[in-house]
């Protein structure tokens, strides 16, 4: 099964990815590497003559994450793909990632195939493939099953989809449609997705084995940068769907002051 690696890259993660570069090239041995750079500007320097290259400047108000996959899917289709693996540019799959993700795409071919991430401390720098199996550690929120295991997602599990780590067949992706263009910068198109494929009936199933291991990087809670961000695709998301995702974070930003509901809609709070 040939399978594509896709994953969307910044300058801001240029460690992170060379360290993703550096695993996957460790556990993986004839895919087809996509790298979608979401900066203004194209990647410095001459690109890696295995990888396809694609350049998806940001729209007015921010990275386009979304348009950058999709643009990165179609190229990988057209390069032969029969298995789409999405690798977010902080994760490093361990080295039965992509095994688990051909075996669940082989019994399953219809479905949206999502696998565990375990989030690194800042401490936990991994060098090589072979450190991984020692930091296994799923989060805890998403199931965690064994390996060669999977489960039909419930429902309401559709809520906890992430595309930091997901595989899906080209058929499959083409019944999804990809990823909504509306949304720039940060959050909310991880659910569209979701929500877009329990629409179409397109079953999600979690993916035992499939151990991808997120990279350490400074966050906030709630994340304070992306306050305008999270108020524009949550108006997006609503106007699609009648309900706002990132509850717990529009909840933290009122609690706080920052935002308040009017109507149907969360703005920023009157001075």
């Amino acid at each position: 099964m040939k399978t594509a690696v896709i994953t969307v890259a910044s300058r801001a993660r240029a460690e992170h990815l060379e360290r993703q570069r550096r695993v996957l090239a460790e556990v993986a041995t004839d895919i087809v590497r996509v790298e979608a750079w979401l900066d203004a500007s194209p990647p410095d320097g001459i690109p890696d003559a295995d990888t396809l290259t694609l350049h998806v400047p940001p729209g007015p108000h921010g990275m386009r994450v979304g348009e950058g996959r999709n643009r990165a899917a179609a190229a990988a289709v057209s390069a032969g793909a029969e298995l789409l693996v999405f690798l977010d540019v902080d994760c490093l799959p361990g080295a039965d990632l992509l095994p688990a993700y051909r075996d669940a795409a082989r019994a399953h071919p219809d479905a949206i195939l999502a696998g565990a991430v375990t989030y690194l401390a800042s401490v936990q720098r991994p060098g090589s493939a072979s450190d991984l199996p020692f930091l296994v550690r799923p989060h805890r929120a998403r199931p965690a099953l064994e390996p060669g295991a999977t489960r039909t997602a419930s429902r309401e599990e559709y809520d906890l989809f992430w595309s930091l780590s997901f595989a899906v067949t080209p058929a499959t992706w083409d019944r999804i449609g990809g990823f909504h263009p509306g949304y720039e910068g940060y959050g909310a198109e991880d659910t569209d997705l979701a929500w877009t494929a329990r629409a179409a009936d397109v079953e999600m199933r979690w993916v035992g084995g499939a151990d991808a291991f997120h990279q350490w990087h400074p966050v906030s809670s709630p994340p304070w940068q992306h306050l305008d961000d999270i108020l524009r695709n949550g108006a997006t998301f609503h106007a699609r769907w009648g309900s706002w995702p990132m509850g717990g974070w529009l909840e933290a930003f009122a609690a706080a002051g920052a935002i308040e509901q009017r109507d149907d809609a969360w703005v920023r709070s009157r001075a």
